[in-house]
């Protein structure tokens, strides 16, 4: 039988039982970050040399230079003409609706005139250069690809650099069809801390960026969080997750499979199903010990339940979104007969997917919207990855004269407050008789 957490709001402690189960630390936090500091300072020493240096060593590809490692366009086109059509034809469908929820989240410049003549606004403009760290673990990534690409593209970024790792040799054809579609710039197959440090820094083959996104281990997590300053990066991500929300009412089968979706990811992944209902709860165990065997990564899936996931009962609905705006989920299934009203109480979730047909995988492939998502908690302040990420906006002041007399002689009693005299005297000699002691 799996060993899966029972929790109960009933619980004299359940608040502290919730608070323990999903807090989550990187193992070995000490001696990741003594091995990225090393690796970061190398790269920023010796450039291209310590790259290849490091990818021989973990990933057993050899090089002479890191132009060898670079991937063409023509490699990119046939990776994509050679898929199966059916995989060709759903890489184009995602990419079409990952696009066409992309272009309503652009920004656009503005400008106001105010009575006087002053005029202000704001200025958008994309990034020049993004690099995109695509994994090359456990499992290959295409729509991962896609999701960090097609929005960079959308924003007007010109060029995006692509890092995989392509451990001795191997890399993944839909992985580079994927960068085909969403129109990778130039692809280099290195990985690891050593490419984030490479993006980030630059090196003589390899160009510097302006922001990194994409997710990646707890090695390229590090990197891009002690590279940050330097460059710009979208969130350091922990493990996958999945809250779900149930009246009871659901096939249980769907929800144990909708458990093992984000589960399968890796060990470190959390699953938990939240219902007013405790005989459905079991309904659901049983599901998950009949349907687990016959997951290809059972063994992964196991793992994660047992050490992170949960079956939690709460006294009603009510309770349930208390539950879930302080566990602030990644993904969240309101799985209820009337989503809508639920969702309009939830505060804090990366992607809401409302009603029993909308299971989180349309959203990690094809729904649209991203599937980049914040977690561990950080849903209460961050947002899912959109073109907005890859636009940076600028002020707009234009003073009239009249502006500058009004403005001024208000900035000027400030300035003065705060003890910055050249402050207030830059802001008086714009304004009439004032400023030339």
């Amino acid at each position: 039988m799996l060993d899966i957490a029972r929790l109960s709001t009933t619980q004299p402690d359940f608040w502290e039982a919730l608070r323990r189960l999903i807090a989550w630390q990187p193992e070995h936090e000490t001696r990741v970050g003594e091995a990225v500091n090393e690796i970061l300072q190398a790269v920023q020493d010796e450039g291209d040399t310590a790259v290849l240096r490091y990818t021989k060593r973990f990933d057993r590809l050899e090089a002479d230079s890191l132009a060898d490692l670079e991937l063409g366009q023509e490699r990119l086109r046939l990776a994509f003409e050679d898929l199966p059509r059916e995989q060709r034809q759903a890489l184009e469908f995602a990419a079409g609706r990952i696009r066409a929820y992309a272009e309503r989240q652009k920004g656009e410049s503005w400008r106001i005139e105010e009575a006087d003549g002053t005029v202000l606004g704001q200025k958008v403009t994309p990034l020049d250069r993004v690099g995109l760290y695509v994994p090359g673990g456990k499992a290959a990534y295409p729509s991962s690809v896609l999701m960090n690409a097609v929005p960079a593209h959308v924003a007007g970024v010109e060029e995006i650099i692509m890092v995989v790792p392509a451990p001795g040799g191997e890399i993944s054809p839909t992985v580079l069809a994927a960068a085909w579609l969403g129109g990778v710039s130039r692809v280099f197959t290195v990985g690891g801390a050593q490419a984030v440090a490479a993006l980030a820094y630059g090196t003589e083959t390899i160009p510097a960026v302006d922001k990194i996104v994409g997710p990646g281990n707890a090695y390229v997590a590090e990197a891009k969080r002690r590279v940050f300053g330097t460059v710009g990066i979208d969130m350091i991500a922990g493990p996958s997750e999945i809250l779900i929300v149930c009246d009871g009412q659901t096939d249980p089968d769907w929800i144990a499979m909708d458990l093992f979706s984000q589960a399968e990811h890796d060990e470190e992944a959390q699953a938990i199903l939240v219902c007013p209902e405790p005989l459905y709860l079991d309904q659901v165990q049983s599901s998950i010990e009949r349907l687990l065997p016959q997951m290809e990564r059972s063994d992964i899936i196991r793992t994660s339940l047992s050490g992170r996931g949960a079956l939690i009962c709460v006294r009603d609905l009510v309770e349930a979104e208390q539950v879930v705006n302080y566990v602030a989920p990644e993904h969240l299934e309101l799985s209820v007969a009337e989503p809508e009203k639920m969702a309009a109480r939830i505060r804090h979730a990366g992607a809401i997917f409302l009603g029993r047909h909308s299971s989180e995988t349309l959203g990690d492939y094809v729904a649209g919207p991203n599937h980049v998502l914040p977690t561990s908690r950080t849903a209460r302040f961050a947002s899912p990855l959109g073109v907005y990420d890859f636009q940076k906006r600028s002020s707009i002041i234009h003073c009239s004269p009249a502006g500058a007399e009004t403005l001024g002689r208000w900035a000027s009693v400030l300035a003065r407050s705060e003890g910055l005299t050249a402050h207030a005297q830059s802001a008086e000699y714009r304004t009439e008789g004032e400023g030339r002691e």
